[in-house]
């Protein structure tokens, strides 16, 4: 008998870069046949790492599951700043960065760590009036955002080659690493964005043990793979 995923599987996946966390569900779904999945916590396009996806009846625990604690690590580009608080666009802003030196980056991430209210960025998938804001964003619509309180736990900073700064953050749910990296760098009294990220971890569950999307078809048992390529 093989693994039965309409009765439920949680299946941790390292979500390749600039696939969409909806191509893997459908990746997911194709192979499975699974009548249900959907995934715990959305990662952007141009991150990587940790996607939890839940099959059948385990789509039950998605919230549960989306409220844990999350950690990632990446890096930070100062000096700039791009609509989307990421790379996805061009900067769009020039900023100083030559002031800056390695023991103002450490205490100005020192001084994230604890409850904030952090303002997403408009590029996100965040209501507006019934539409997302990124596509009120892209149709030049004007909007504000009103701030959520978020809780950071840890915010290290483990590589300083300015104008880049590679950091690890755990933090609570609902938490914009690209909104981090904005403020961070308005806080040093030039630009920021989100240059990579790469989730590691949603509560217990480790990048370390995730199943890579080309190897998902080792979920099924030898008698139903297919030659399937991704």
């Amino acid at each position: 008998m093989g693994i039965d995923f309409n009765e439920g599987q949680i299946i941790p996946v390292d979500k390749p870069y600039q696939w969409t966390s909806t191509k893997v569900v459908r990746r997911v779904k194709g192979i499975t046949k699974a009548k249900r999945v959907g995934h715990a916590g959305t990662l952007d396009p141009l991150a990587t790492g940790l996607l939890i996806i839940c099959t059948g009846k385990a789509t039950k625990q998605i919230e549960q599951i989306q409220a844990q604690e999350k950690e990632y690590t990446g890096t930070i580009m100062l000096g700039a700043t791009t609509p989307t608080y990421d790379k996805e666009m061009e900067p769009d802003q020039l900023f100083p960065w030559e002031h800056i030196t390695g023991e103002m980056v450490k205490q100005t991430a020192s001084a994230f760590v604890g409850e904030q209210m952090q303002v997403p960025p408009k590029y996100s998938a965040v209501k507006v009036e019934g539409q997302r804001g990124y596509a009120m964003s892209r149709s030049g619509k004007e909007f504000e955002l009103k701030a959520k309180p978020v809780l950071i736990k840890e915010f290290e900073i483990t590589r300083i080659d300015l104008p880049q700064v590679d950091f690890r953050i755990v933090c609570s749910k609902g938490t914009y690493i690209r909104s981090i990296a904005f403020d961070f760098g308005k806080k040093l009294e030039s630009g920021g964005y989100l240059f990579s990220l790469t989730r590691t971890r949603i509560g217990n569950y480790l990048l370390e043990n995730a199943v890579a999307v080309k190897n998902l078809i080792d979920l099924l048992p030898e008698s139903e793979k297919t030659n399937e390529a991704v």
